[in-house]
């Protein structure tokens, strides 16, 4: 099963847009797969304790773990803003990827947890008006650093793919078809290659 996350707060934004052809294309190669709208969860985004008191989570939030938790490739859509994720993003990764669940400590002292989310693929998918060459080097990669490498591979998802779309301000009506169509030819793929993957794992040998 994929997972499509749509992490931005418009239903009329272009990640939007790339999120249903990544989806549409995943339906041509065959996969099965959900959605996941964050705008549409209804939750405290504010871990108001950090990791020191449990916080209940929400009847969404659940559903959103249950979500994840039967998924084998998580794809998130989202804008990069003021060089990271928006709020709702991080707010729904603050209150979801908690210890225990996405992560544990068990005492050996050396401040590397381990991952529980393995055995998950993923690919993040992001806008930005920055071009590519400013994102390097003044932001240094940190949306990547701080999402793809400090989050989902710190609680296992591996491999993570990446898809950044530089310049959105620049672009033309016909740049940003191109970008929707080249979404769904991504989607095609990750659900073919996702499937092979797993016919592989399953398969037998005789002798």
């Amino acid at each position: 099963m994929h997972l499509v996350v749509h992490g931005h707060p418009s239903s009329e934004s272009l990640s939007d847009a790339l999120a249903e052809a990544y989806a549409e294309g995943l339906g041509r190669g065959g996969a099965q797969f959900e959605r996941l709208k964050l705008r549409e969860l209804s939750f405290d985004p504010n871990l108001r304790q950090g990791f020191s008191q449990r916080q209940a989570l929400e009847p969404d939030l659940l559903r959103a773990r249950q979500l994840i938790e039967r998924a084998s490739h998580v794809a998130w859509f989202f804008p990069t803003w003021w060089a990271g994720p928006p709020a709702l993003v991080k707010g729904f990764v603050d209150r979801t990827f908690l210890p225990g669940w996405a992560f544990a400590y068990r005492g050996s002292g050396n401040g590397l947890p381990e991952a529980l989310l393995r055995g998950r693929s993923a690919r993040v998918v992001t806008t930005m008006d920055s071009p590519g060459f400013w994102y390097q080097l003044w932001h240094r990669g940190s949306l990547h650093g701080s999402f793809v490498n400090a989050t989902l591979r710190y609680v296992g998802f591996g491999p993570v793919a990446t898809t950044t779309l530089y310049s959105q301000r620049a672009r033309t009506a016909a740049q940003r078809a191109a970008w929707i169509a080249r979404l769904g030819r991504e989607g095609e793929a990750d659900a073919k290659s996702r499937g092979a993957k797993l016919q592989l794992g399953n398969a037998t040998t005789e002798a």
